[in-house]
C-alpha cells in the first residue's frame, strides 16, 4: 500500500501548527516556531543580513527576543496551503495588534509570511521560512525606478 498524505488534513494541520507558534510568539516565546523548525531550517527576515542556516542558529537568533514580544492579538489573513506529496507551502499575511500604555489596541507590525514544510517521520517540519514587511511605510511611495537604486 502506498502511503499518501491527505492534502486537506495536512493543510489543516499546518495551519494549526502555525497558529500555535504565533500564539506563543505573541507571549514572548519563540519556542513555538523553534518546535516547528527542522534541523536544517533556512530563514530570512528583514533584520537578517544573510540567510540563517540550521536550528541552533535559529535558537541563537531568537534568544534576545525571549520575553520581549507582547502581541495582544493577531489576524492571519489570506492563509493558503498548497500540499504536493510530502511538501507543503504556506503563505499568509499577518497583522499584529499591540496595546499602548493606556490599554488601547493599535495595529502593530504587518507581515508577509512564506514557509515551506516537509512531512518527515509522521510530522510536518518547516524547512524554510521567509518573513517580509507588508507595504512598509518607508516604501509606500517608491517608484519602480527608485526601487532598483542603491540605498533607495
Amino acid at each position: 500500500m502506498v502511503n499518501t498524505i491527505d492534502a486537506r488534513t495536512s493543510a489543516d494541520q499546518i495551519l494549526m501548527l502555525e497558529r500555535g507558534a504565533l500564539d506563543r510568539w505573541g507571549k514572548g516565546d519563540p519556542g513555538g516556531f523553534l518546535d516547528l523548525y527542522a534541523a536544517d531550517i533556512t530563514y530570512f527576515d528583514p533584520v537578517t543580513a544573510t540567510r540563517i542556516d540550521g536550528h541552533q542558529a535559529m535558537v541563537n537568533y531568537y534568544r534576545p527576543w525571549v520575553g520581549k514580544i507582547q502581541i495582544a492579538r493577531y489576524e492571519m489573513l489570506n492563509p493558503q496551503v498548497v500540499v504536493e506529496g510530502n511538501m507543503a507551502l504556506l503563505t499568509y499575511n499577518l497583522v499584529n495588534y499591540i496595546q499602548d500604555a493606556e490599554g488601547v489596541e493599535l495595529v502593530g507590525s504587518c507581515w508577509n509570511s512564506t514557509t515551506v514544510y516537509q512531512h518527515r517521520s509522521g510530522t510536518w517540519k518547516a524547512i524554510h521560512s521567509h518573513w517580509s514587511f507588508t507595504r512598509h511605510t518607508a516604501f509606500q511611495n517608491m517608484s519602480p525606478e527608485a526601487s532598483e537604486r542603491q540605498g533607495a
